[in-house]
């Protein structure tokens, strides 16, 4: 039975807002609530960035029974995954069992600022030895990996592990993630354009994987974009702290200024073509439908811009509820 999420962005709430979001997210009968990381905003003029552990405490603290997921965290540069782990079984026990460790192999805009970030087939073996870490310790486990490439450890366990089994779910966006999260991970986190595409480069990569690797099949966790406007002036609005998100060369840049700027330049038609836009939330439930029908996720988690983001929670609220009558 798939769980019905909201997605809040740490790089565009301001940290006690995000916090009563999250809250008024479950009031409104979500069942999850997922919260990204960022060191910086996607634009230096807009957005925020607090930090993401600290926040994630706070929202299990406010709320009560909704399930949190870490969307994502980068254990691999500026947060070591043994202090991860740690991070993470903390949070477990603190939200009474109610959290699952989302990870992914990082952004320049959040590792960049602080040291070499470097292309993607080192982040993937990182990623590979950190997995490697991140499981075994939140399993209670005492790890020894002296000899570790990357992050060696001589022996540690957590002296307050979590409370119960904290899923490792690993980002995708596509074949090479997917196949390592169907491989090493509990479950696979991607966000969502064209539920085919998902499907062909991730969802079925991810359960291949574990298939042939012996492993249950992963948990999916997937999220999709979505802009609440009325008009192209009122989508800029909302999108204003977004609209370096999908510019070119973002994965790698290191400075929020340079992504506004390039943002800029590209002009508010080719931003909001981007960007998949509805004026009312039944607008949006053919996609889901299919989505849900072709990828079977077990969690999906809208993420939602809007000029009133407190008024859009219960605006959903109505679309996810005619989605589970639909299962």
């Amino acid at each position: 039975m798939t769980r019905f999420g909201w997605f809040l962005g740490l790089e565009e709430w301001q940290p006690e807002l995000l916090v009563a979001r999250a809250r008024r997210a479950e009031e409104a009968g979500f069942d999850a609530i997922l919260v990204s990381d960022h060191l910086q905003p996607w634009v230096d003029d807009a957005g925020a960035a607090g930090h993401g552990w600290a926040t994630w405490g706070a929202v299990a603290s406010a709320t009560r029974v909704a399930t949190l997921v870490s969307a994502v965290a980068c254990p691999l540069f500026r947060q070591h995954p043994v202090l991860v782990a740690q991070a993470a079984a903390t949070l477990d026990r603190l939200s009474g069992g109610r959290f699952e460790l989302g990870v992914g192999t990082g952004e320049g805009i959040n590792e960049a600022p602080l040291g070499p970030f470097p292309p993607y087939a080192e982040r993937l073996a990182r990623m590979t030895e950190a997995l490697e870490l991140l499981r075994p310790l939140l399993a209670g486990e005492t790890v020894r990996r002296p000899a570790g490439t990357f992050y060696p450890v001589s022996s540690i366990r957590l002296h307050s592990p979590p409370s119960s089994r904290v899923p490792v779910h690993l980002a995708a966006a596509g074949p090479r993630s997917a196949a390592t999260a169907g491989r090493l991970a509990d479950g696979v986190v991607s966000s969502v354009k064209d539920p085919e595409r998902t499907g062909r480069e991730v969802v079925d990569v991810a359960r291949a994987a574990a298939a042939a690797a012996g492993r249950p099949p992963p948990r999916v966790v997937l999220t999709s974009f979505v802009v609440l406007a009325g008009s192209d002036d009122e989508a800029m609005r909302a999108l204003r702290p977004w609209r370096g998100l999908r510019t070119p060369g973002r994965l790698v840049a290191s400075s929020p200024t340079r992504l506004r700027q390039r943002a800029d330049r590209l002009g508010r038609d080719r931003i909001l073509a981007r960007y998949r836009r509805v004026g009312e939330p039944r607008e949006l439930l053919g996609f889901c439908t299919a989505l849900l029908d072709r990828l079977r996720p077990d969690v999906f988690a809208l993420q939602v811009a809007a000029s009133d983001g407190s008024a859009a929670v219960e605006r959903f609220a109505g679309l996810v509820d005619r989605l589970r009558q639909r299962r």
